[in-house]
């Protein structure tokens, strides 16, 4: 059974907002929630980045039943890994034991601000599993040190800690970050619905482990106000995460896309109030094998007409397609 959700999008609303976002998506049915953790938007028009980890202590106490997702977090620059653990361990807590903690090597457009270059990928993957393996020892409990190529942890324990461990899932887009990670998560997180990223996890990993998808929208009743929308705050989307990862702000985002056409968004995006059309571009994920698909509704002050959308048409349709 596939589970369909929401996405709390930080780069495109405030943090209140973000919070009343998330008890009604809870509200209109949705199954999951997933925030994404930005400290820039990616380009000026959306217009929007508060912390996500103060927003989501504020989001569990909001929610009952949905479960909670970072998508994602990078623990290796602009956090320690030990910083990230203790913020996963307490949001576990305030949760009820609703969370998995989604990490992912990051984006200079995040990670440059604190003044620390931006590494090649190749280093980034070797920080990422360092700062995985440190999580890790701290979710177990007692006190951890550690001395890596790229982190050293000393003494450091976690005195609040959940009943039930907080899942590690990590964010991978070929073969060598599958073969890298899919041996220390919990989880699968990738943007693209490819077979070939679940086969091999399910052969290195665990083949039982979430597999999670994402997928932008752009729903209104008026089509040509829902392309221009996804034109303006989205078009980033189309430089694919290799180009994404390595851009320093949204005014390289804003260069890089000038020449991203609203029709080439419209091809790329569901755009409109047709959710066969949200179907169309959902079902690829379940196909290639995720378990998880979560939405981005494009347009912070479009989210309203899309919860009641999501009650009534559009999960409704979703589910009946994924049977």
């Amino acid at each position: 059974m596939v589970a369909f959700g929401y996405t709390l999008m930080t780069e495109q609303s405030g943090p209140r907002e973000l919070v009343r976002y998330a008890a009604e998506a809870e509200r209109a049915g949705f199954d999951f929630e997933v925030m994404s953790d930005h400290y820039s938007p990616w380009v000026a028009e959306q217009g929007h980045a508060p912390n996500a980890w103060a927003t989501l202590g504020a989001v569990t106490q909001v929610t009952e039943r949905v479960d909670l997702m970072t998508y994602v977090t990078c623990p290796i620059m602009r956090y320690h890994p030990t910083v990230v653990a203790q913020q996963a361990a307490t949001v576990q807590l305030l949760s009820g034991n609703r969370f998995t903690l989604g990490l992912g090597a990051g984006e200079n457009l995040n990670e440059h601000v604190v003044g620390r270059g931006w590494p090649p990928v190749n280093v980034r993957h070797e920080m990422l599993v360092e700062a995985v393996q440190i999580i890790s020892a701290l979710f177990d409990g007692g006190h951890v040190n550690y001395a890596g190529d790229h982190f050293r942890v000393d003494s450091a324990k976690l005195w609040d800690l959940p009943d039930i461990r907080v899942p590690i899932g990590v964010a991978v887009s070929g073969s060598q970050s599958v073969q890298r990670f899919a041996p220390h998560a919990d989880a699968m997180i990738a943007v693209e619905p490819e077979a070939e990223l679940c086969d091999e996890w399910d052969r290195v990993g665990r083949r039982d482990a979430p597999k999670i998808g994402q997928l932008p929208v752009s729903w209104d009743g008026d089509r040509d106000a829902a392309i221009t929308r996804a034109h303006e705050q989205f078009r980033w989307f189309a430089g694919g995460w290799k180009v994404n990862a390595e851009l320093p702000g949204p005014a390289g985002f804003a260069a890089a896309t000038q020449f991203v056409t609203k029709d080439d968004v419209a091809e790329s995006i569901p755009c409109g109030n047709d959710p066969d059309a949200i179907v169309s571009a959902v079902k690829p994920f379940w196909e290639a094998g995720f378990t998880h698909v979560a939405l981005v509704q494009i347009g912070g002050d479009h989210q309203d007409e899309f919860f009641a959308a999501a009650r009534d048409r559009i999960l409704p349709a979703l589910r009946e397609a994924a049977g």
